[in-house]
């Protein structure tokens, strides 16, 4: 067995954290207990080596164990964002995949991403919509400020699992792409990749606003969304693709809150097509104009994370979960889909013993 005392085990823990492994995956790469890595990554064991590792590099000169330790932990705590070539138009008559809010925050099981990305590898669609609510940030929470939840999360972790999660689930297209890279010369699949900013990554705009000193030192730009090559839409501003409104929640315009009840109901208000996440649940409404001919939809989907949120309870967490696809998009009117987590679970977790950590 592996013991955490030796630094070359602390710093691979601390890669294979940063490339989206659980902490029960690396306590078996390891040949650790779980429950020693889990400690240790929220840095309750093993203090003073976590302020050598936090503090800054030393000169390229420095040769002494501890200044080699800093200049290898500077590469760790950067996560390089996976890239995606992508396009900035997509064909009619094309399919569109939404995804729901994952709410990726640190000490969560993240295989639930890959499901979501071997799906998407597989299906290919022409246009991938993520509706917000990808990065958590627990750590700015106004329900949880002052509270016991709040100790010990960090905006700096918040941020660096969101862009692992990110990864995890970009990483099977960039799997795609390199392989038509090298077997055809080209890229042949390029979808067009929208991200709609929801109302847990203006928790960061909101708290900037709430500190003014911050601004310029963090900013959204700092999820790496434009480096995977998502086209980003701010909070609440609508992003129109073939007909369809995107957007994380349809907003009363003499409020800007989240238009209540039925899915039909905001139907009848916003009178277009329209996707939507945030509420946690499944709501479908459809209806058809004659002189037209076309057929509108609704659809609210906010969930397609595997974790259980304390907040909602048990009966709270039974909700639907999984993504959105849409077939035959052209000017709003498109044939829905819906794939469940569990599906995708059932599918793609037998994938798992192939990505053990070696």
């Amino acid at each position: 067995m592996n013991n955490l005392r030796n630094d070359e085990v602390k710093l691979e823990a601390v890669r294979l954290d940063s490339e989206g492994f659980n902490q029960a995956q690396i306590g078996e790469a390891l040949g650790t207990p779980r429950t020693s890595i889990g400690d240790f990554l929220r840095k309750e064991t093993y203090s003073s080596w976590w302020a050598e590792f936090d503090n800054e590099c030393g000169s390229p000169s420095d040769t002494t164990p501890t200044l080699q330790l800093r200049n290898k932990a500077s590469v760790l705590h950067y996560v390089e964002p996976v890239k995606i070539a992508t396009r900035k138009n997509a064909p009619d008559n094309c399919t569109h995949l939404m995804i729901p809010d994952l709410q990726v925050k640190p000490d969560i099981d993240t295989d639930y991403l890959r499901w979501v990305g071997d799906y998407i590898a597989d299906k290919k669609p022409d246009v991938l919509i993520n509706i917000g609510d990808h990065f958590d940030l627990p750590s700015l929470s106004s329900y949880d400020k002052g509270t016991k939840k709040a100790e010990g999360k960090r905006l700096s972790g918040d941020i660096a699992a969101g862009i692992r999660g990110m990864n995890l689930l970009l990483q099977p297209i960039a799997d795609i792409q390199a392989k038509e890279l090298e077997e055809y010369g080209e890229i042949k699949y390029k979808p067009k990749m929208v991200f709609t900013i929801g109302n847990h990554e203006f928790r960061l705009d909101r708290h900037i606003n709430a500190n003014p000193e911050l601004h310029g030192l963090i900013s959204y730009a700092d999820f790496k969304l434009e480096e995977n090559g998502w086209e980003v839409y701010d909070f609440l501003e609508p992003a129109m693709v073939h007909g369809i409104t995107y957007i994380h929640y349809q907003p009363n315009p003499m409020s800007g809150k989240p238009y209540g009840g039925t899915a039909l109901n905001i139907l009848s208000k916003v009178g277009e097509s329209f996707c939507v996440g945030h509420a946690q649940k499944l709501d479908v409404a459809t209806r058809f104009l004659p002189t037209s001919g076309k057929q509108q939809w609704g659809i609210v989907a906010g969930a397609c994370y595997d974790h259980f949120e304390n907040y909602k309870g048990y009966c709270g967490n039974k909700h639907w979960r999984g993504l959105v696809v849409m077939h035959q998009v052209s000017d709003g009117s498109f044939n829905p889909m819906f794939v469940d987590l569990e599906y995708l679970k059932n599918r793609y977790n037998r994938k798992k013993d192939t990505n053990k950590i070696s």
